[in-house]
Order: C-alpha cells, then sequence, then structure tokens
C-alpha cells in the first residue's frame, strides 16, 4: 500500500473526487449527535474525517489506515484544518484491528467504509472488526463500486476493467452479506444503488439492546 500511495496520495483526492460517488451523501446522513464517536474504516488521505468533523463539530472522529503514507497526508490535513482537537487517526489493519489498543476506546456510535472494502481482499473480516467495534444501537455506513447494473454493457465492462489495474473488486454479494448479518443480529439494513448503480450505499443498524460478540 505505501507502495502504491507514496506518490498517488499527493493528488488522490483531487481525482478521486470524480468517480469515488456517494461519500458526501454518506457524511450527509452520517448525522451524529454531539459528544458521539465516529470510525472511519481505511480513512485514506481523512478527506471524509474532516468533512466530516467540519459539519458535525460537537461529534469526535477517529479513523484507521494501513497506508502511513495515506496517514501522512491525513495527518497533515486535519491540521490545516485545525480538526487536531476532534480527529485522531492511527495506523491499523482494517482486518484485525484493536480500537482500544489504538485510540482507548472498545467502542463508537458509527462505523464508515468508503471505498475500501473493494480493495481488501478479506473484505467480510473488515465487517466483522467494523460490527465489534459498534455499541448497541450504533450504525454501520458504507459506500462503494456497485455491480452498475443501470449502465450500458460496454460502459460496464470497461469500468470492471480499469478497475481491476487498480486492484479493485467491486463486492456483488455485498448487499446478500450484510442482509445475513442483519437476519443473524437482529439489525435493520438499508440498501440503495445509487447512480444506476454505478455504486451501492448501505446503512446497518445494530438494535439497541443487543451486545455485539
Amino acid at each position: 500500500m505505501n507502495r502504491m500511495y507514496r506518490s498517488q496520495r499527493h493528488i488522490y483526492d483531487i481525482t478521486r473526487r470524480y468517480y469515488l460517488l456517494g461519500r458526501d451523501q454518506l457524511i450527509d446522513r452520517l448525522r451524529p449527535a454531539a459528544g458521539q464517536a465516529v470510525l472511519e474504516i481505511g480513512c485514506g488521505t481523512g478527506r471524509n474525517l474532516i468533512h466530516s468533523a467540519t459539519k458535525y463539530p460537537g461529534a469526535r472522529f477517529f479513523g484507521l489506515d494501513v497506508s502511513t503514507e495515506m496517514l501522512t497526508s491525513a495527518i497533515e490535513g486535519i491540521a490545516r484544518a485545525g480538526l487536531t482537537k476532534t480527529v485522531r487517526v492511527a495506523h491499523g489493519d482494517a482486518t484485525a484491528f484493536a480500537p482500544q489498543n489504538l485510540f482507548g476506546r472498545a467502542a463508537f456510535d458509527h462505523v464508515m467504509i468508503s471505498y475500501s472494502l473493494s480493495m481488501i481482499p478479506n473484505w467480510n473480516a473488515v465487517l466483522d472488526r467494523a460490527l465489534a467495534s459498534l455499541r448497541a444501537g450504533g450504525r454501520l455506513h458504507i459506500v462503494d463500486f456497485g455491480d452498475q447494473r443501470g449502465l450500458p454493457r460496454f460502459a460496464r465492462t470497461l469500468l470492471r476493467r480499469w478497475l481491476t489495474l487498480f486492484g479493485v473488486t467491486p463486492r456483488d454479494d455485498l448487499e446478500k452479506v450484510l442482509g445475513q448479518i442483519a437476519r443473524r443480529h437482529g439489525a435493520e439494513l438499508s440498501f440503495e444503488r445509487p447512480f444506476r448503480g454505478y455504486a451501492q450505499y448501505a446503512v446497518l443498524t445494530l438494535p439497541a439492546r443487543q451486545t455485539m460478540p
């Protein structure tokens, strides 16, 4: 990851704004209450954390990423935005992190994952860690590449080939997997496929009185 992002981190946010669709909608729907804690898994340059902390100044934000190169950009951006008191980032593996060790807290009110599941081979393990990091009644927010079902076939084929060049694999069975999780834990699942299926957006809300294993 460091090799990939060593140079890309400087232009990452400028270039990705045109095709990582749905990130701002996720932030708009986040709506953390004052005093609540939000964790972003795969925070990258900190773009989402900075936007979220600016929009919701009463909440606390945390982020982790496996790339120290991207975290360097995140730390620099957070400092420039004057958000060092409300946003904190740490180096961690999305499939095997312990929030208590990284941030000194066991659980969060919201966890968001933006365009990271499609880049992590063991993405089911990321979902497991995300759920284990949520408080009872907490919400998991996900946006990522969808199956492009509403796009013309040639456009879908070209997009898939292009994403492959960057090691990106859309998780076409994400809705099915989240549905299984929701049924297993008595959670509520909202799932959308905006932009003609270019993206997929999900919110999974845990029951208020259930304690995750």
